[in-house]
């Protein structure tokens, strides 16, 4: 029986390419992409949830919230605990929550799911997220649409695992370009967020992901002339995985998952998680975007292919 619903199946040929990619029912995940037969990301079967939460979207929002509370115009929230061994809320309110398709193109989809009132969380929001595979990767746009009769707080990340190819995951470079991490408490919840310069944290030359043990947020990304970020992971080949960031990205995090479950065996594996806004954004503000009444928002990432020169 397929633990995630239904799965839809994406491809496209591109001046001789072949691009692929799984998109799950539940929890509109990221299950399978790959470019000319090589895995741009971790896989799992259909029969099982998503390992680790693996390419799962966090909505409305990504991360932490400290002990599932916040306030509103001045009211306590209390949140459900979804991370109850460490008392917080965590990766938003559509985890379990199934997508229905909206638009499906051979090379696309779109699927969306709405969040209504629960504890913790007074409002209507419709949510979507299209996938849609280009020539070396794939483009994710997530968009908000608050149906509330007030003003709702919405952020978004996602949760991929990467790889390039067969390139064993110890042998990997991890880039992340970003010069701030937060520093955390013991449940995990962000205490200072401080600069990333003489700690074993500044990936922004990149590291072996051998010697790396990273469940870090990351601020401050570094972005190009057109406000996206960029974050690799590159083979001894020169071959790489990338993951861009749109400018309503402006945190991310890096994960290393010591026990990954793979056919083969549990191994390691590297999530890097793009994200509008940091852990507990609902209590600093942060990042958070206020959609007033019928007010939309969308925001973009993507992964693609590459070879360094």
């Amino acid at each position: 029986m397929r633990a995630t619903g239904e799965q839809f199946e994406l491809s496209r040929s591109q001046d001789g390419g072949q691009s692929r990619a799984i998109i799950t029912e539940l929890a509109a995940a990221l299950r399978v992409l790959e470019v000319d037969g090589e895995a741009l990301t971790e896989t799992y079967p259909d029969t099982t949830l998503p390992p680790f939460g693996n390419g799962i979207v966090l909505s409305p929002w990504p991360n932490r919230i400290r002990d599932g509370r916040w306030m509103l115009d001045g009211s306590p929230q209390q949140l459900a605990l979804t991370e109850p061994d460490r008392g917080n809320a965590i990766h938003g309110l559509l985890r379990s929550t199934p997508y229905r398709v909206t638009e499906r193109e051979r090379h696309a989809i779109t699927l969306a799911a709405t969040i209504y009132p629960q504890k913790g969380y007074p409002f209507v929001v419709d949510t979507s997220v299209r996938y849609e595979l280009v020539g070396d990767g794939i483009t994710v746009t997530h968009r908000f649409l608050n149906r509330s009769d007030a003003a709702a707080p919405v952020a978004v990340g996602a949760h991929p695992f990467l790889r390039v190819g067969d390139a064993p995951i110890e042998e990997l470079t991890l880039t992340v370009d970003a010069s701030t991490l937060f520093e955390v408490d013991e449940r995990m919840n962000p205490i200072r967020e401080v600069p990333v310069d003489d700690t074993d944290y500044d990936l922004r030359a990149g590291r072996r992901v051998g010697e790396l043990q990273l469940d870090v947020a990351f601020g401050a990304v570094s972005t190009d002339d057109d406000a996206i970020a960029h974050h690799r992971l590159t083979a001894p080949d020169g071959r790489y995985t990338e993951l861009w960031q749109g400018p309503e990205f402006g945190w991310v995090q890096a994960f290393t998952a010591r026990d990954y479950p793979r056919p083969d065996g549990a191994g390691l594996a590297v999530a890097i998680e793009p994200m509008t806004a940091p852990p507990d954004a609902f209590n600093s503000g942060d990042g958070v975007r206020w959609l007033e009444p019928d007010e939309s928002w969308e925001a973009a990432w993507g992964i693609r292919r590459g070879v360094r020169g």
